[in-house]
């Protein structure tokens, strides 16, 4: 008997482009073309054969002296990727069979761009107690993730073993299973200490490496906290989490055993998550209170923009790894080529950019059919709002970008008027990313993420070779090696000193009209390894919250507790600066505070709040805290009545306790005055009965078992939507389940 697992809460890799088939029937690689460095009488090059042709094809290069087959693609297309001598190749490239073929290519190390950006090349000049540069040199760092290749030459030397928990033994290196490939924890280990070609933040440090997540890059709670437990255990430094899942509740399993490993002496970092740019959208860890969550911003770059005749905004794009760099200088043409289907496409479109539509075939095959009509570039505009990041299975030579869909929209319906289109350069940096995800946590109302860090465009290792990857997960090894370096300079500092040391000196990110960006979305913003190093006044925690408040309440003050810590060796000055005023808001600030060296002082701020005077919702600004010329901004939140959080969140079903039954958990974020999980026919989409419905159900993780023979079901697949109501407002999530042979 099989259960198809829900597997909603199950905890995935926190990268943008990920590696498996999506709803929208597009393919992105399960492995992404790795870069190779060509011997010089050897080229590689990636070749797509016509599917009949095969077999014999592939016998012909085995056959031929010289000629190496490295990968073998049968889904998406068929074709491989083969090592040769240059004109054996080209030779091979005329055969009838081949549809298209182009040289395997290199990325760009952006890696080189955000260790420096970060101020990570600085800390270099800085000396440790024992006058050792820093980089990392004796700081343990476990990585929880899909393993760690430790044979990668920019690896090898910083790996110091791990355990696996996904086969339960001592080798935790990545998934090599064809079809089911990892590459993530190598990534994250590279962003953090690659000593080799690439440099990472903390080159000297030592990885620790738990495979928690196996094929595929799927695991579940379970395997990532005794992954947690081990390396507590074990005594690292520091760890990185670049995983995560859809709840956003301060009280997850996995947030807690983050919150334990902080309390144990370690220093805890996460990925916020990737469900961008919606309030609410952090989940757990990322909502571990201790533990240092992190959003992901833009490392310098080039972006491109399209600007439209005509048309007055300018429009971004996403480059879609994989293909070559949109790199126009001149006017060009836009022509509408539907789903880039074969029969959508024809000559008249050569020498122009193919807009085309997501979905119906993957991109790969889109690109290809545009290719083949001879087109200058393809543009691909999303089918759901918001723009989107992708990849191509096999590198193109040809500029291939995303646009969002309102963008693609407005672009069909200047189609017609035949618009002239040209490229605007902007270099920009400190951009936060549309799929960073933002806070406030429900039920605390924290604020997260606690800090941002490059996550667009990060090169870094990856198994047998290297590859640029976008994603909260890549922000936090920079958090992390950035952490080791800070260590290294302050062994003694606490893991509660070490966070406060990057949210006090971050760089605040604005919009383009230069507007702070909001605490929920960058918390104290970028971080600045070297002023987090020197930093000679500590205040934590980083940022406050207040909690809720009602409009039928009457005035209410509460009070939170500040460590202001001297960690100079002369006398500081400290003073608070009251905010601006606003209806309903009266502050109690200290308004100096004077500190001896290694002094450390507590302090009370106190907001006193008449609600009825307040809009409801979320309120978050800024207070300053002045310290000689420096100024530290602390972030602080509050909600008025009850906000808009989703009602329900991930859902999950597996097998029971107990024989022949089932076991279901869900998570109400402020509990429900009605909950319930009915069942439809998938097909005619007809009612068939609730799993399970309750009122009044209570805040937090529900979990409950059921027995198999108490399921009046007769089928085998249903739809099934699980609600919650609160206050006027109902959510729900919607999964296929299988629950009887």
């Amino acid at each position: 008997m099989e259960l198809r697992k829900c597997f909603i809460l199950v905890l995935t890799l926190l990268v943008v482009t990920t590696f498996q088939a999506n709803v929208h029937g597009e393919i992105y690689p399960k492995r992404p073309p790795l870069p190779v460095e060509t011997h010089r009488e050897n080229q590689k090059i990636m070749v797509v054969v016509k599917k009949e042709s095969f077999t014999d094809f592939k016998k012909k290069v085995k056959e031929s002296a010289g000629l190496t087959i490295h990968q073998t693609y049968q889904n998406v297309f068929h074709g491989f990727s083969i090592e040769g001598p240059e004109e054996k190749l080209k030779k091979l490239t005329s055969d009838s069979a081949v549809l298209h073929s182009s040289l395997v290519v290199s990325y760009t190390s952006h890696i080189k761009e955000s260790v420096p950006f970060i101020g990570g090349e600085d800390v270099r000049g800085l000396f440790d107690q024992g006058n050792r540069r820093l980089t990392g040199k004796g700081v343990k760092i476990a990585v929880i993730d899909t393993g760690v290749d430790y044979n990668h030459p920019d690896l090898s030397r910083n790996y110091r073993g791990g355990y696996d928990f996904i086969d339960g033994d001592e080798d935790p290196m990545e998934t090599t299973l064809k079809g089911n490939e990892t590459i993530h924890g190598t990534h994250v280990a590279g962003i953090i200490a690659a000593n080799g070609k690439l440099k990472g933040i903390a080159p000297e440090a030592e990885i620790i490496a738990y495979r928690a997540l196996g094929p595929g890059g799927m695991g579940t709670s379970d395997q990532v906290i005794a992954a947690i437990d081990k390396a507590i255990k074990d005594k690292v430094d520091i760890i990185n989490l670049s995983l995560g899942n859809a709840v956003n509740g301060p009280d997850w399993p996995t947030s807690l055993a983050l919150d334990r490993a902080v309390e144990s002496g370690i220093v805890a970092v996460t990925s916020s998550g990737n469900s961008g740019p919606g309030v609410w959208t952090v989940g757990s860890p990322g909502t571990s209170a201790q533990a240092i969550s992190v959003g992901a911003s833009s490392p310098p770059l080039r972006m491109p923009y399209l600007k439209i005749s005509g048309v007055k905004e300018l429009i971004q794009m996403n480059g879609m790894q994989g293909a070559k760099p949109w790199e126009f200088t001149s006017l060009g043409k836009i022509v509408y080529g539907g789903k880039g289907e074969k029969h959508e496409l024809d000559k008249t479109m050569r020498g122009k950019m193919i807009l085309i539509d997501r979905g119906g075939i993957t991109f790969t095959e889109k690109v290809l059919n545009a290719k083949e009509q001879g087109a200058k570039a393809v543009i691909i505009t999303n089918n759901v709002s918001g723009n989107f990041s992708g990849a191509l299975e096999i590198p193109l030579k040809i500029p291939v970008v995303s646009i969002s869909k309102q963008a693609g929209e407005m672009i069909k319906k200047r189609i017609k008027q035949r618009p002239v289109v040209r490229t605007i350069y902007k270099n920009e940096e400190d951009k936060l990313a549309d799929f960073s995800s933002r806070g406030p946590v429900t039920t605390t109302w924290a604020i997260k993420p606690d800090v941002v860090a490059p996550g667009v465009s990060i090169d870094s290792t990856v198994p047998k070779g290297y590859l640029a990857l976008h994603g909260t997960s890549m922000a936090a090894p920079h958090v992390a090696g950035a952490c080791a370096l800070i260590k290294q300079a302050h062994p003694d500092w606490s893991p509660k000193q070490i966070k406060a040391s990057l949210m006090n000196t971050a760089t605040p990110l604005e919009n383009d009209r230069r507007e702070k960006l909001k605490p929920n979305e960058q918390g104290t913003g970028r971080i600045n390894v070297k002023d987090a190093i020197e930093a000679e006044v500590l205040i934590y925690p980083g940022s406050l919250t207040f909690g809720q408040y009602e409009t039928s309440h009457p005035r209410t003050k509460k009070t939170a507790v500040l460590t202001v810590d001297n960690q100079s060796d002369k006398s500081q000055v400290i003073t608070f600066k009251p905010p601006s005023k606003k209806a309903g808001i009266q502050w109690k600030l200290p308004h100096r505070v004077t500190l001896n060296p290694g002094e450390k002082e507590k302090v009370k701020i106190s907001m006193d709040l008449t609600p009825n005077q307040m809009e409801p919702g979320i309120h978050q600004e800024w207070l300053q805290i002045e310290q000689g010329t420096d100024t530290i901004d602390l972030p602080y939140l509050f909600v008025v009545d009850e906000p808009n959080y989703p009602r329900v969140m991930g859902f999950e079903l597996t097998y029971g306790d107990h024989p022949d039954t089932y076991k279901y958990r869900m998570y109400l974020p402020g509990g429900a005055e009605e909950m319930g999980i009915a069942l439809y026919d998938p097909d005619t989409l007809t009612f068939v009965g609730f799993l399970d419905w309750q009122k009044n159900a209570p805040k937090g993780l529900i979990e409950k078992e059921i027995k198999k023979e108490d399921l009046d079901v007769k089928a085998n697949l249903y739809k099934a939507i699980i609600f919650a109501k609160k206050m006027g407002q109902e959510d729900q999530i919607e999964v296929d389940i299988s629950l009887i042979e």
